[in-house]
């Protein structure tokens, strides 16, 4: 028998992700929305209501926020933070969305968490790793992820089985990498692994500042 149309109630749902050719993640995630959709109404045609997927491609403007920004970090962050912070607002305001899923980096949550909790608009990620965002106690932020400081017992386990006495962390100079420090640091000093150096990584580096970094990281670490 036919589904009568009619009843459907459309339930506006934003979801920003980064849909480059050359961006897995925000495709793959996609397919999945769109797959668990299709199975979800498949076997739940009783319900009246239908979550309508409003997309947004966040990716050219990211690219376009980190060419603009390489002079500085905190521009950079700025820059991204503001572009993505535009498409969510544009979800939010002009389709009225109920809920938003993205963001896809953690960078990009970090700036719209306050959105949402002041339109009072859910936003869930499954991609944004950070530990440092579960400082952020938003109750309109959910993160469908393990965060990065689970892969701290991996790591100090491996300094175990080969014995190493001392650990140099290499990371990132973003949300990515300072967010795990901290729970790796204390992991390494729980095993009697002293962490002598942090070596921090610009986004912006190039290949010579890559290798004078990581020397300076080997003597610090000697």
């Amino acid at each position: 028998m036919a589904q009568n149309t009619t009843s459907i109630i459309p339930l506006n749902v934003g979801v920003v992700l980064d849909l480059d050719n050359d961006h897995l993640d925000g495709n793959i995630g996609l397919s999945c929305i769109n797959m668990s959709l299709s199975d979800f109404y498949a076997t739940h045609g009783h319900y009246k209501t239908r979550l309508v997927l409003n997309i947004r491609d966040s990716k050219k403007d990211v690219v376009r926020a980190a060419a603009a920004g390489i002079q500085t970090r905190d521009f950079q962050l700025h820059t991204i933070g503001v572009r993505f912070g535009h498409l969510a607002l544009d979800l939010i305001k002009n389709v009225e969305v109920q809920a938003i899923i993205g963001p896809t980096t953690s960078m990009q949550a970090n700036f719209v968490i306050d959105l949402g909790e002041k339109a009072q608009v859910p936003i869930t990620s499954f991609s944004a790793s950070s530990p440092s965002l579960t400082s952020i106690r938003s109750p309109y932020f959910f993160r469908a992820t393990q965060n990065d400081s689970t892969q701290v017992n991996a790591l100090t386990a491996l300094v175990q089985a080969f014995g190493w006495r001392a650990a140099v962390p290499i990371y990132i100079d973003n949300e990515y990498g300072e967010g795990i420090i901290p729970y790796l640091t204390d992991a390494l000093q729980a095993v009697d692994a002293r962490v002598p150096y942090q070596s921090v990584i610009s986004l912006s580096a190039t290949d010579d500042q890559i290798v004078e970094e990581l020397y300076k990281a080997d003597d610090n670490a000697n």
